[in-house]
């Protein structure tokens, strides 16, 4: 806008220069059209300019988890006396400089390296790949032996062996594809425990708008499950090392994630308010709630029950998603948010089974106008979720002597996590988190015997430095309290967890 400013300001000393020459009548009336040509020309320019520069700042506006362009130093242009400010203006917009020195944007001129991850598109220069690497590692041990270490411990990237467990290692590749598409993908990689197994999956691969109109943001691909605070986030952004009992219970070891699609929108109101619907695939080891796989129910049946394949053949068999989530500054430093979730979708025990899952979250946070990067701070965040699963009947009397009849039921399960975490001097936090989890309905075998569905609760005390932005330092006790578990049913375990990131990584929703 300054740009296009500049050279509209150059039209009144080009007049004056003009007018105060002595001309002839003649001379004069052609050096009128010639200047009202000249004039008409530099407005429809300057108009393209600025729809140009507006369109541009809100593409890279939009495009979230880009740092700033960087800017090139370039040679200033120096006018010759002979020019008039109109000649230095015209010659500005052919050059694509503003008048006196800067290109627009701050960016190189055409034909100047721009470097090896960026691209030019017309005056404007994107980023387009920010490369960084995440690694959680953990040491620790705890008064249960390893295997049954795997159920107290349930998610798929907790510490739960004895000893030191690589919990995850992350690459995150995110950058603009174009002026209208951000890409973002993240592969990661851990290790096993009881076998010592290497693992490297494909986490989430997807494509997000930058500019669609009326607050719309489409996102393509395979991502994780926007539901409540800890889902769609990777382990590296929890604050605790472990996930909570009910996130795992519900979601899975891995959080439930898949391909498809989710559509957001901002709404039009004073604070921060956005509704999302999604659909995705309900099948896949990451739909544990819903058709799964054989080897997952296999080891993880909830209530027991068989596994029966089944195909999409209607809309019913896909996963939908529901959420809306609002955040607001109640004063200078005090932020509130709230969230309600929903998703259904069928089932792996029949072609009448399916499954509700919805839930509420919510996130305070306290930090003085004065803070020093964010310290002090009081962070206390909660989500309650409930699963309403239910199982189709089930007979099989192929072996007259082991005829399986199973009634139709439906299955609740229900828990909760409330975690507060006190920065209370810099690069210092410490925290408290309590969690409970149960439910109603017969697991084959009893609900109490079942490490999936039994009554669990857990207190964590947790203690955190960062060494810097870059690096993090955790040390967590847990204090379990798990009903299948036979005769003494505590369990107490002590982790101290190593993150290291380099390189930059996107930035994660409040």
């Amino acid at each position: 806008m300054r740009q296009a400013i500049g050279v509209v300001l150059g039209v009144p000393f080009f007049l004056c220069n003009l007018f105060l020459t002595p001309l002839s009548h003649a001379d004069e009336i052609s050096e009128i059209q010639t200047l009202k040509q000249q004039v008409q020309t530099l407005q429809r320019t300057v108009e393209q300019l600025q729809q140009t520069i507006q369109t541009m700042q809100q593409r890279l506006g939009t495009a979230t988890g880009s740092p700033p362009l960087a800017q090139s130093p370039t040679r200033q242009h120096t006018p010759s006396p002979a020019e008039s400010p109109l000649d230095r203006a015209v010659q500005a917009l052919e050059s694509g400089q503003p008048h006196g020195g800067q290109p627009r944007g701050g960016q190189p001129r055409a034909g100047q390296e721009t470097g090896l991850w960026s691209r030019r598109f017309g005056s404007t220069t994107l980023r387009l790949l920010d490369l960084a690497l995440n690694a959680l590692v953990a040491a620790g041990g705890s008064t249960r032996r390893e295997e049954a270490l795997q159920t107290l411990q349930g998610g798929g990237h907790d510490p739960r062996k004895r000893g030191f467990t690589l919990q995850n290692v992350e690459l995150s590749l995110m950058g603009a594809v174009d002026p209208y598409f951000t890409g973002e993908t993240h592969l990661i990689y851990f290790i096993e425990p009881l076998e010592g197994e290497s693992i490297f999956e494909l986490e989430e691969a997807f494509l997000t708008t930058t500019s669609l109109p009326y607050g719309l943001q489409l996102e393509a691909g395979q991502f994780f499950t926007e539901f409540g605070h800890i889902n769609p986030r990777h382990p590296h952004a929890w604050d605790w090392q472990d996930q909570p009992v009910i996130t795992t219970r519900l979601f899975g070891p891995d959080g439930m994630r898949g391909p498809g699609f989710r559509l957001g929108w901002l709404m039009p109101t004073p604070w921060f308010s956005e509704l999302h619907f999604g659909m995705q695939n309900a099948n896949g080891e990451t739909m544990a709630s819903f058709l799964a796989s054989e080897e997952f129910y296999e080891e993880r049946a909830i209530a027991g029950r068989f596994f029966r394949e089944r195909d999409v053949r209607a809309p019913k068999d896909i996963v939908y998603l529901s959420r809306w989530n609002s955040s607001w500054n109640v004063s200078d430093s005090f932020t509130s948010g709230i969230g309600f979730s929903g998703v259904y979708g069928p089932n792996a025990t029949g072609p009448d089974g399916d499954t509700w899952i919805y839930g509420m979250d919510m996130k305070w946070r306290w930090h003085p106008v004065n803070n020093f990067r964010g310290w002090p701070f009081l962070l206390w965040q909660s989500e309650i979720m409930q699963r309403d699963f239910r199982a189709d009947r089930f007979f099989d009397d192929s072996n007259p002597n082991e005829v399986i009849d199973l009634p139709g039921r439906t299955l609740h399960d229900w828990g909760f996590y409330s975690q507060l975490l006190y920065g209370f001097r810099y690069g210092w936090a410490a925290g408290l988190r309590y969690e409970y989890a149960g439910g109603s309905g017969v697991s084959l075998g009893g609900r109490k015997n079942d490490p999936f569905r039994a009554d669990r609760q857990r207190v964590s005390p947790l203690l955190v430095w960062h060494p810097s932005e870059f690096s993090r330092i955790r040390l967590q006790y847990n204090f379990d309290y798990a009903n299948h578990f036979a005769g003494n049913r505590d369990a107490h375990s002590v982790w101290v967890g190593l993150e290291f990131l380099y390189g930059a990584h996107p930035a994660h929703s409040y």
